[in-house]
């Protein structure tokens, strides 16, 4: 089983910045797309930011040009580097991978979420 463990959530002003991190462990045999993804109150839960093995990234249109995610592959792990943070960003931050283990074939695994709260 892969688990994913989030870091870096918090309070934060709007304008300012976080940094969020995902490490993905257990038998893990090759992780392809990387991914945020976010759910506010009352709201579906939204792509945020993807990226994949090979570095190509993709990005919802509200964050462009205010986000970056990044991952190193060595580390199994996945960032995503919040600046400009406004409150509409608000929101519970889960991590996501398609990772193919030594026993199962390609499957996405969440993690556990981390509250972003930005305050205006």
């Amino acid at each position: 089983q892969v688990q994913l463990v989030e870091s870096g959530g918090g309070l934060v002003q709007a304008g300012g910045s976080l940094r969020l991190s995902c490490v993905a462990s257990g038998p893990i045999f090759s992780i392809n797309v990387m991914g945020w993804y976010r759910q506010a109150p009352g709201k579906q839960r939204e792509l945020v930011a993807a990226i994949t093995s090979r570095g190509s990234t993709n990005y919802a249109d509200y964050v462009k040009g205010r986000f970056t995610i990044s991952r190193d592959n060595a580390k199994n792990t996945v960032y995503l580097q919040m600046n400009s943070l406004k409150s509409e960003d608000t929101a519970v931050y889960y991590c996501n991978v398609d990772a193919r283990t030594i026993i199962t074939d390609i499957r996405g695994y969440w993690g556990q979420g981390t509250q972003v709260t930005v305050s205006s």
